[in-house]
Order: structure tokens, then sequence, then C-alpha cells
């Protein structure tokens, strides 16, 4: 078979957008040449690949993504330039410059693997992928992940797994909203959490997040399936997780009281600077308040609880 490679320059900001406009079009994974988040890692001393040289230029992020080449692949080049253009009436889309370019199927299946390696996205947490060797220090939780829209890099799911890393216990219940590729999921199982529901609109996701999960040692306990939000969810969580974007955390806060239990927290995450006032807003609407706010790279992950367990 042969592949295009498709690759967008665009900006920080909308790294993420474009990584999910790639998968709405059918690509099973994404790339994401960032400069400085690689010179973020060869700063920290860290990283094992320190035979990379720094970037100078640092402002432009490029990300690729691989579509077969067959009758459909115009219409979703169209497909995808009308959705940069939409995009860009709300994010900074950088030059939004679109090359394509044909690979034979051999070549992908040799190279592609060189640009994934291990990583270390909390303290305890590292994302591997299966054909990469890593030997864990005593305190590790390895999540083995082969790469898909939510490797790990990305800093909404970054951020994800660093709360949850704060906020998971044993025994819990744990609903994951939009849940992708399923990483958090499996870190929430990593980290002791007992009982968890796992779900998205996309059944493509759903057999994805599938995969990976059983992948994983030790996650059995997640129920993985097709949900609108929460609508499939069974009984009530003490963790509810929606790493999503701001206008679909803004609706499920519609239905999240009546999923989730009481004292029970909500972590949100795939939510640009810009709009954090209208999901804090909807979510004070509801009887909701701000316990604790990270931010990254232009996007923020929240973590909220009913007004009366702040007091």
């Amino acid at each position: 078979m042969k592949w295009a490679e498709i690759s967008i320059q665009t900006s920080h900001e909308a790294t993420e957008a474009v990584a999910e406009i790639f998968h709405e079009l059918g690509a099973s994974g994404v790339l994401i040449e960032d400069p400085e988040l690689v010179n973020t890692y060869i700063h920290s001393g860290a990283w094992d690949y320190t035979d990379i040289p720094l970037a100078e230029e640092t402002e432009v992020v490029t990300v690729k993504a691989w579509l077969p080449t067959d009758e459909d692949l115009p219409s979703k080049l169209e497909q995808l330039r009308l959705h940069i253009d939409e995009m860009s009436q709300f994010l900074d889309k950088g030059s939004g410059v679109i090359n394509c370019s044909e690979i034979q199927d051999e070549d992908w299946a040799n190279n592609w693997k060189q640009f994934f390696h291990p990583e270390r996205i909390g303290e305890k947490i590292v994302v591997k992928p299966s054909w990469e060797e890593y030997t864990p220090l005593d305190n590790d939780i390895v999540i083995e992940l082969d790469p898909g829209m939510a490797f790990g890099t990305h800093a909404t799911t970054s951020m994800c797994i660093q709360l949850l890393e704060e906020y998971v216990k044993p025994e819990m219940k744990v609903f994951d909203v939009g849940t992708g590729s399923g990483i958090l999921a499996i870190a929430a199982s990593k980290l002791g959490a007992k009982d968890i529901e796992a779900a998205d609109y996309d059944n493509v996701a759903v057999d994805v997040a599938r995969e990976n999960i059983e992948k994983n040692y030790e996650c059995e306990n997640i129920k993985i399936f097709q949900s609108d939000l929460l609508k499939n969810m069974n009984g009530k969580a003490d963790l509810i997780i929606a790493n999503i974007i701001a206008d679909i955390i803004i609706r499920m806060f519609n239905d999240v009281d009546n999923y989730l239990n009481q004292h029970g927290a909500i972590l949100t995450s795939g939510i640009i600077a810009d709009r954090i006032a209208d999901v804090t807003k909807a979510a004070e609407e509801h009887g909701f308040m701000v316990e604790k706010m990270n931010e990254k790279a232009g996007w923020a992950a929240i973590i909220f609880r009913r007004k009366e367990d702040m007091q």
C-alpha cells in the first residue's frame, strides 16, 4: 500500500487542535515535531537523546500524519484545508502550510518507529512504545502505548497524568470521558483505582483504546465502550476525567452532578487559555469551583469540586 505523509506547520497553541483534525480524518496517529519541547528535554538532563542539537527556531510546530493514498485522499485533503481555516477563527494556526508527499508501505514500516522513545510524564509514570526496551526505576509505573492520538507528549495529556498521580486513591471509581487512546484510564488503573469506565463517542477510538488496554498488565478493571459523554456510564464516580475541549466540557456540566459521588472531583483538560473563563463560569453555574489549575504551553488542566466541599 502507498501512503501519503501530510504535514502542517502550525503554532504551539493550535497543535492539539490540528492533531484532533487528523484523527477525525482517519489518521490512527500523529507525530508532533515541537522544537521547544525538545529543547526543554535537553536542558533538563533527563533525556537520553542529548546528541540532538538545540533548535534555534522554536515557534513553528510541525504536525504529521499518514493517510492511505486512495480515491478518498483528495477529499480528505480538502476537508483538512477547510478545518484548518475554520480553526483559525479561534486559534493562531501559524503559517498553516500543508505539505503532502507519497511514501511506500515498506518505508513507513521501517522508518516511523525511530521517532518514538520511552518518555517520563509524571514523577512515576513512564510511557513507552512496545518495541523499546526500558529498565524501570524502583517507583516507576510503566504504560505500554504505541503511538496514537494521545501518546503522552501533548501538554493536556501530560498535565492530566501529573494530576492523576496526585488525586487517584486506592479503591476509587473513575470515569474517563473521551478516552481517546485510553492512556488516562490505564494510568488511573496502574495508580490504584479499583473500578474504571472509559468511553469515547468515536467507535474507532474505542477500538484503539481497547487494544492499548489489553497491552497493559493489571488493567482488567477497565471497561471500555462507546458513549456520548457520561450517558452510558454506570452509577457514580469518585473522579471524572474529561480531557476533551472547552465546548464539550461545558456541555458535560449539564449532567455531571448526576454521575459524581459526594466529595468527588472532576479533572478537566484540553482547555486553551482563552477559554478558561468560559469553563469556570459553566462549572460555577452548576455548583462547582476550581480547586486546582495547572497551565502549560497555552493549555489548562483544572480540578473542580462542589462548592460545599470547598468550604
